[in-house]
């Protein structure tokens, strides 16, 4: 690598560092390349993203940065898995990681917030942004069917007794 493919390499990780809202760093020796490719998948699938870069390149790139207390994390093969959805990187890290023990979890940063290993997980078992959008949305619609159904259901009730008398006079 030379001196200007360095300089762009550090310039996007910093833009990463800053745009991104959880960074996981893990170590990856022993995988194989079919592992890695499935991890990559995985990633994208979750609309999270792996990346594998010099440490020393990622170190400058976090000087100044929310994330930079992950820089002490950065020795040895070490991948940064990141995503702008705040579980979707240590979700799939965390789940790639039981099914491969190659891959060992190191820590991670969630803006100012360094995460610890037992921190990315429990990361990991929270619901998506997705999927809490999706519960708010039913705690807020609940109470709106619960009274809708309450305001037709006397009505239902009338509409049955008269209906049994009617029929009862037809008799």
């Amino acid at each position: 690598m030379d001196r200007a493919e360095k300089k762009e390499c550090v310039e996007t990780l910093a833009n990463v560092f800053k745009t991104t809202s959880v960074v996981v760093v893990a170590h990856y020796s022993g995988l194989t390349v079919a592992q890695m490719q499935n991890l990559r998948k995985q990633m994208r699938a979750a609309g999270a993203t792996v990346q594998v870069a010099k440490n020393r390149l990622v170190k400058i790139a976090l000087e100044g940065s929310e994330v930079a207390s992950i820089s002490g994390l950065m020795k040895g093969p070490t991948l940064i898995a990141h995503s702008s959805d705040p579980v979707a990187a240590a979700k799939v890290a965390v789940a790639f990681a039981k099914d491969n023990d190659k891959l060992v979890i190191l820590g991670g940063a969630m803006g100012k917030t360094a995460l610890t290993v037992d921190a990315v997980k429990s990361l990991a078992t929270m619901p998506s942004l997705d999927e809490l959008r999706g519960k708010l949305l039913g705690l807020i619609l609940a109470p709106a069917t619960k009274l809708a159904q309450l305001t037709t259901a006397p009505a239902a009730k009338l509409a049955r007794v008269v209906a049994a008398y009617a029929e009862k006079d037809a008799a």
